[in-house]
């Protein structure tokens, strides 16, 4: 009900393989391929279009079998390729994040330098070996149709690595060098709602209103807080080129086409009539949200005739 009442008629759960996290079973493979189950089991009973976004790190070392298995079988939408490893990506600073350590896990800081540098020597050593891996889970993953993302790009030479290995989206780029890279080659950039609401990155990387300004931004995800799509895309409907309409796309009409989603995206006959209504005084207000043309949540602002209680009225689009 939250994303309906937010204007959302399509998400993507995040779920997450990555042992040895912070988040301990919970990112585990037992715990992670029964929550992705069961979000597709539910999928006919949801107000809105429920699919899987399973996020993998690379140094995960079933990935490609874990892969195999779910994509194979059709429970997975949309794939990303992690790398969380210490001194790259979203966590260059090593000082910030041993600090962070110490204090989460209550030891040294020398004690979390350690653990970093390990598991940077960790890395290293298997780059050879994760590279193989991760060229295979991408062929496999166009075999099946399934999009790739690239997590946390930071750099020229990590994006044109991605970009060969058939990666299509830069999701949530470090660096506008980065996102200027992923954009000359033709992938799309995916960055967070909240960053473009606040105007910046909540751990200092690049602002979704910087990539937006740059002409580089061309998607934008809830990052786990739907409610921020809608003003965020009123925020960058004021500087967009094309207005709120462009601003607009980058929940639209941009995903759909980056994840496959043919018949959805836009407002033209034939589609699933994904709609909603909303007012764009402060920070905007949803009134009214269809899926498939059926409205599954109303505020009771408009005057909605033979809508029914259980808003079950079909809205013919013709």
């Amino acid at each position: 009900m939250k994303l309906a009442t937010s204007g959302i008629t399509t998400a993507y759960a995040s779920l997450s393989f990555a042992p040895g996290s912070t988040y301990g079973h919970m990112r585990s493979y037992d715990f992670t391929s029964e929550m992705i189950r069961a979000v597709v089991a539910a999928r006919p009973n949801l107000l809105i279009d429920h699919r899987v976004h399973a996020r993998f790190e690379v140094t995960f070392p079933a990935a490609l079998s874990v892969v195999k298995e779910l994509v194979g079988e059709g429970s997975v939408d949309l794939v990303s390729l992690c790398d969380h490893t210490p001194g790259q990506g979203q966590y260059r600073n090593l000082e910030l994040q041993a600090a962070n350590i110490s204090k989460n896990k209550g030891i040294s800081l020398e004690a979390a330098a350690e653990q970093l540098q390990q598991r940077i020597r960790d890395r290293q050593e298997t780059a050879g070996d994760m590279t193989a891996t991760l060229r295979a889970i991408t062929q496999y993953c166009a075999l099946h149709g399934v999009p790739v993302a690239s997590h946390d790009d930071d750099t020229v030479e990590k994006v044109e690595l991605m970009d060969s290995l058939g990666a299509n989206i830069s999701e949530f780029p470090v660096t506008l060098e980065a996102a200027r890279e992923a954009n000359r080659r033709g992938m799309l950039n995916a960055m967070g709602a909240p960053n473009a609401l606040r105007g910046q990155s909540y751990s200092g990387n690049l602002s979704a209103r910087e990539a937006h300004e740059a002409g580089v931004l061309d998607l934008l995800a809830a990052d786990y807080h739907p409610s921020a799509m809608l003003p965020a895309v009123l925020v960058l409907g004021k500087t967009d080129p094309n207005g709120l309409p462009g601003a607009a796309k980058l929940t639209s009409l941009n995903p759909a086409r980056a994840l496959g989603l043919e018949d959805r995206g836009e407002i033209r006959v034939g589609l699933r009539a994904d709609l909603f209504v909303a007012s764009d005084t402060g920070v905007g207000r949803v009134h009214a949200t269809m899926s498939r043309g059926r409205f599954v949540h109303s505020d009771g602002a408009l005057a909605l005739s033979g809508v029914s209680a259980r808003h079950e009225t079909v809205i013919r689009m013709s």
